[in-house]
Order: C-alpha cells, then structure tokens, then sequence
C-alpha cells in the first residue's frame, strides 16, 4: 500500500522547478493520525510520505499546522512560528521535510498573512489601547456618529466585517471570523513580520508557500464603501449564493493596487532560495485579472489560482475555452495553477455528479492544460462528498448556513486507507473528529491498489504522462476549441507537439484527425487513435492525444 518509487528522484529545488508542478494538498487534520487522538498530525503525514511519493507528485502543499485556538481550523493563527500541539512539534515538521526530501518531493505550506487569531499577541497588544507600539498592526476605525460600522464591508462568513470592540471603544475589520482580524497592510511593521515569518520557514527548508487569501492583504485606507452588483451580475465563486457577499463589488476591501508593493518584497525574501508561491485569488469579478496582475514577470508571485475550475456544475467545453480565453487574454505574462478540488468547495466527483470514467477524463485533461496542477488528498481515489450530519459538523461556515449550504466538512473527512480498518485506517481512536465516511471506505487505498482499473492508478498514469512530455509542463497552449461535446487544443515547446481532444460527454463523439506526421500517446490513459477512415472515434469521456515531434 506504501509502494515506495524503486529509485526516488535526488532533491533539487531549480529556480522554475514550480511550472507545470503537480502539487498534492494534504488537509493534515484529516490525513492520517499517529497517536490515536482522532486528529491528523505531522508524523501521521511522515508515515504516509512515500505514498505521495509514489502518486508521482512534484510537491505536497500542507493546510495550516501552526498554534492556533482552530475557531477556523488553523487559519486563525496565534504563532506563525511554531507547531499547535495538536499536530506535534517543530521536531515533527523537519521530520516531514527531511523524509519528504529524501522521496524528491518539495514541501509548501499555507501562510495565512491576511489575518491572525484574536488571541495571537501582537492582536492581544493592539486592542489594549490606541498607543500602545502596535497599535496600528490591525484595522482599527471609529465609529459613524451613530454607533453603527465604519463603512458596509461584509464578512465573508456572514454580517458586517467590522466588529465592536469596548476596550478601545473603535471597530476592527475581519473579512472572515470575528476572532480573525485583519492585519494593516498599510503598517511597515507589520509588512517586515510578516516577511520574518516566511524567512524563518525558508531557513527552516520549506520549499515555498501557498499563501491564503492573497488579494485580501490591503484595503482602501479611506474605507469607502463597497457600491452593490445588480443581481444579474452576482456569482457564487468565493461565497455560496445564501451569503450577501455576493452582492457587492468588493472593490475596495481588498484587490488594493498597493498588495504588489508587499508581494515584490516577499518574493525578494524567496528568490536566494529558489522557493515558489501559489497564492489563492479569492474574487467574483475580477479573479482572471488579480491572477495575471499578480504573477506577471519574474518579480511577484509565481503562481495563483482562482475558483473558475473550482466551483459550479460540471464544465463544459465551452466554459473551458471561456476561462483559458480569458487567461490568456489577462494573464499571458503570468501562470495559473489549476485545481478542481480543495479543502474549501464540494469533491468534484459529487459537485460535478461524475462517474469512475468522467473522472478519469477530467483528470487527463488537468494534466495536459497549461500551468501547474493541484490535486486534493483523496480526489486520486474517486473520493465523494461526504456527507455530514448537523449534529457532526465542525466548520463555523457551514453552521452559520445550513441547510442552505451546509458547509466544508464534507471534503474534510478523514483519508481512507484501509477498508477493514477502524476508521478506514486513518485513526486508533474511539472518535475522530470527523466521522469517516461509509462511502468512503470501499475506495481506500489499499483496496484501490490492488484493482488495476482503479481511479488511483489513473492519477499515477496522467500524472508520469505530464512529466514524460516537458510541452505540456511549460509549453504553449494553441488553437483550443469546441467542437461538439470535445474540447480540443494543442500544446507546443521546441522539440514536440501534443494535439488533443477530450469528449465531455457519456455520448460518442466524431473528429477529424489532424493532418500531418502525428501518432497516437497515451494510450495507458484511453486514448484514440485514428481509424482507417482518417476520424478520431471517441468513446464517452474519451481523450485522444496525438504527438508530432518536431526535427
């Protein structure tokens, strides 16, 4: 079950080893607990460190691990600099750093800049009174003359952003929980903590970040507000539809043009280091746009992502084309990083009502798309989303909200390793912290490895295809698009080119072949080849991928 690769790569950090990466998300909560408490931990991941390795994965990228009184399940952090107890010790993550080095794979983890938890000390600090040395590291405001919020900024977990606080008779801002307030971008200070926090980790070997809520760090320092959208114009990317979020152009909240000014210097902080950072555009309207903004030439960030693969129904070839469109239409000097799941939307097996083959298909075609890739802990065994009684639920979101949304717990289930296992393997303890899911454990991984046709297996397949051709990690994307239920593109570097096609559809699809000296890859991951009648029959959720080498 813990294959480990019968001669792991030698660990080298090159200075562009992040594009066209596949990076694993571990949520270490739910990966695998090695002291029987119920709770993932550093070690548990340790253990389970060759297994990644053998997904065939570049990097693993770690949810927040750091001290914290887990009101939002570590992204309310109270030291950035140290280990909450429950997941071990400083100890336990070099264990994981050396362990995962020693298996080629680079190590990421979740730096959450835009806010701390109520109780770090730096916010304990400022809220004592308006004088003290930092007293201007948070977003403090007074109040309008009658009492109420300085402006109609909304919180994304619900109510007015701005919460009342007595001891310094003033408001402080917090996008998402009351006890997670906003750090004042606009404080030098805090800037060069913060810029402290990522050399510490960097010294510490971490190859590089992906960074929370990056286009949230700045605000506009006159506080305006937000002017409204018109129904017609609300999407539901960064918040569920239920939310009134969604109903302001969130203009001057955050997306502020002064954010380049930090991320130029965080980038200087990783350069000596060759590390890389994936940052988490978290925006309806202008997401396409902050990515390209954000990761254009070679002195911000290297890579973000957006939610337009990340949430809504099933894609369409059509939607596909639109979002790459777009992208290259704002962001051809930048990189993208594309994921389908995470520790914050529903599996896409469930959102998107898949089956084993569409899974597979969605999967190939991740794998040959331009940027790099993010997979979620368990999608690479066909995963569902679980579901979560209220009784059970643990995320504040999804209480605040039920029924109507019911919140992120159910991507968040406990890892499923073993089906005879008490808890699929992934805890000793008599109760986890999440219920495992009984979906879930028909698919665990020791089950999967042993069933050739698994969707596991496939992760592995499309995984070492993207790596056996450098046109899909770094070369162009050209010539995308619909014809039909297929989506078809090619992709190009110096020394090959990839034409392909993928039916989206569980009905047979028709195309023409190119012309040309091409021949037929792929076919460990189901590709067509041409028939005699010089056509390209597609079986549903079919790709064909075809190769011509240039001389």
């Amino acid at each position: 079950m813990n294959a480990t690769p019968s001669s792991p790569a030698p660990f080298t950090r090159e200075k562009d080893w992040w594009r066209g990466a596949v990076i694993y998300q571990i949520y270490p909560r739910s990966y695998q607990d090695s002291n029987g408490d119920g709770i993932g931990d550093l070690l548990g991941i340790v253990q389970r460190l060759p297994y990644i390795a053998s997904l065939g994965v570049d990097a693993i990228w770690i949810s927040p691990f750091f001290t914290s009184p887990m009101k939002d399940f570590g992204y309310d952090v109270a030291d950035y600099c140290d280990v909450d107890p429950m997941f071990g010790s400083l100890a336990d993550f070099d264990a994981v750093i050396d362990t995962a080095h020693g298996l080629g794979v680079k190590v990421m983890i979740d730096l959450v800049l835009s806010h701390t938890s109520d109780q770090h000390p730096w916010f304990v600090e400022s809220r004592m009174d308006r004088t003290n040395p930092k007293a201007n590291w948070y977003v403090w405001a007074d109040a309008k003359p009658d009492g109420t919020p300085p402006n109609n900024w909304l919180s994304i977990f619900g109510g007015s952003a701005w919460q009342w606080d007595a001891g310094r008779m003033q408001y402080y801002l917090h996008n998402f929980l009351t006890e997670q307030p906003d750090l004042n971008f606009h404080e030098p200070e805090v800037q060069q903590a913060l810029l402290e926090v990522a050399e510490f980790w960097l010294h510490r070997g971490v190859d590089g970040f992906r960074l929370d809520t990056i286009n949230f760090y700045t605000h506009d320092a006159e506080l305006r507000d937000n002017p409204p959208l018109a129904p017609e114009e609300r999407q539901a990317k960064t918040a569920p539809a239920v939310n009134p979020y969604t109903w302001q152009n969130h203009i001057y909240d955050k997306s502020r043009p002064e954010n380049l000014e930090f991320l130029r210097k965080l980038r200087a902080v990783m350069e000596p280091f060759n590390a890389a950072a994936v940052g988490e555009v978290g925006d309806d309207q202008r997401d396409l746009e902050i990515l390209g903004e954000y990761t254009a030439g070679d002195d911000l960030m290297h890579m973000c992502y957006a939610f337009d693969l990340l949430s809504g129904d099933t894609l369409t070839p059509a939607y596909i084309k639109e979002v790459m469109d777009k992208v290259a239409e704002v962001a051809a000097d930048g990189w993208s990083c594309w994921a389908y799941s995470n520790h914050d939307v529903m599996r896409h097996m469930s959102r998107w009502h898949l089956d084993a083959m569409g899974a597979r298909a969605f999967t190939t075609l991740l794998m040959c798309l331009r940027g790099s890739a993010c997979i979620y802990q368990g999608e690479e065994l066909g995963l569902p989303e679980a579901e979560v009684s209220f009784e059970d639920l643990q995320d504040p979101y999804g209480i605040q909200f039920w029924p109507e949304f019911k919140g992120r717990d159910g991507c968040r289930t406990p890892m499923v390793w073993e089906r005879s296992q008490h808890h699929g393997g992934f805890s000793t303890a008599g109760q986890t912290w999440l219920p495992v899911s009984p979906d879930h454990y028909p698919l665990a991984v020791a089950q999967s490895e042993y069933d050739p046709g698994s969707i596991l297996h496939h992760y592995r397949r499309a995984i070492a295809f993207r790596h056996a051709h450098k046109a899909l990690k770094t070369g162009t994307m050209e010539d995308m698009h619909v014809n039909g239920p297929c989506l078809v593109f090619t992709r190009k570097n110096d020394e090959e080119e990839l034409f392909c096609a993928f039916n989206l559809s569980d009905q047979p699809a028709t195309l023409e072949a190119p012309k040309g000296d091409w021949h037929q890859v792929g076919s460990e991951l189901n590709s067509a080849s041409p028939m005699e009648d010089g056509k390209l029959h597609l079986g549903p959720w079919q790709p064909a991928i075809m190769l011509r080498e240039k001389v």
